[in-house]
């Protein structure tokens, strides 16, 4: 069974559809990460399953129990991080976290033990006695974080936790989902950091206009997307030629010839690069451009290849098309 699943998903504001039956489900222990443009529909999802709002129509689930009927069984099993993490900025860390325990029913020694060692996990035991804040943005997140974890919930519902993070933010908040992720969390993140996705994320669905294009495995959607690799060639003459030559050979999707002149790129002969498109069912044919090139009398200066990413495949989906 899986741990987060949705059916026929449906979220109506008046004539708006936020939510437009999505299916949606993720395993126990899989960090998965849910991408879309601003008003895809993915705050509008986290915080249904954060029992925060209810649904127009359909199901949603965590661990077998369905969010609407039996929600005070859902909430301690889950953990929801905001983008942003609100009040109670005239605490000390400590305050804070102690209040929140207190919430969840954690009392007496075991308290000052779990706040202890959410702050040992979060990397903030040396701003124990500091002001919320007087915190950084991104030592805020990690607070925000080290909340949730206070009752030890199964799943954790992430929105846009590096939303306005600095570079360095940004990677101690990724180590920390690694972390979290190894202690086997189910987690669900929503973010427009599409490079760090790929590195955390065992699987991703991208989401646009509330309908769900693509689910899968990052390989899985790079397939199902049709997106397959990019190649830079140069010769040092007939580019022309070489180009239409190029664009003859199987699974060459698209070639198209650079403007630049040989003072721009300093390659030498006219100095254009032509780019192709491979199909990502023939990567054989990155094999045979040099072959095909050499054989028929062409110069090489130039050969790369650029491996089309997930934020690629996201650009592309989310026109509505694959172009």
């Amino acid at each position: 069974m899986p741990m987060i699943e949705t059916i026929n998903l449906t979220k109506r504001y008046g004539d708006l559809v936020a939510l437009d039956s999505l299916n949606l489900s993720i395993e126990e222990g899989e960090c998965f990460g849910f991408i879309g443009p601003n008003g895809a529909g993915k705050t509008t999802t986290i915080k249904i399953l954060a029992t925060l709002l209810k649904p127009s129509s359909g199901q949603a689930m965590i661990d077998g129990l369905t969010v609407g009927y039996q929600n005070r069984l859902i909430r301690p099993l889950i953990g929801y991080v905001p983008d942003f993490m609100g009040a109670y900025e005239d605490m000390v860390v400590t305050e804070y976290l102690e209040f929140f325990a207190a919430c969840y029913n954690i009392h007496g020694q075991q308290r000052k033990k779990v706040v202890g060692d959410v702050l040992e996990l979060t990397d903030l035991t040396y701003k124990a006695n500091a002001e919320v804040n007087s915190l950084s943005r991104g030592m805020q997140q990690r607070l925000s974080v080290a909340r949730v974890l206070l009752h030890d919930p199964k799943v954790l519902l992430m929105d846009e936790p590096a939303s306005g993070l600095d570079p360095r933010a940004r990677i101690e908040i990724r180590e920390l989902l690694k972390e979290l992720k190894r202690m086997g969390k189910t987690i669900l993140i929503s973010s427009h950091i599409l490079h760090e996705l790929a590195e955390l994320c065992t699987a991703v669905g991208i989401i646009e206009r509330g309908q769900l294009l693509l689910h899968g495995s990052i390989d899985d959607i790079l397939r199902r997307a049709q997106v397959g690799l990019v190649v830079h060639v140069a010769v040092a003459e007939r580019t022309g030629d070489a180009a239409k030559l190029l664009h003859a050979l199987p699974g060459v999707t698209k070639v198209v010839i650079a403007e630049d002149g040989p003072k721009a790129n300093g390659l030498g002969g006219d100095g254009r690069v032509i780019h192709l498109s491979v199909d990502a069912d023939s990567p054989s044919t990155i094999t045979d451009v040099p072959n095909v090139l050499i054989n028929n009398g062409f110069r090489i200066l130039r050969f790369s290849e650029e491996a089309v990413n997930l934020e690629t495949a996201f650009m592309r989906l989310t026109k509505g098309v694959v172009q």
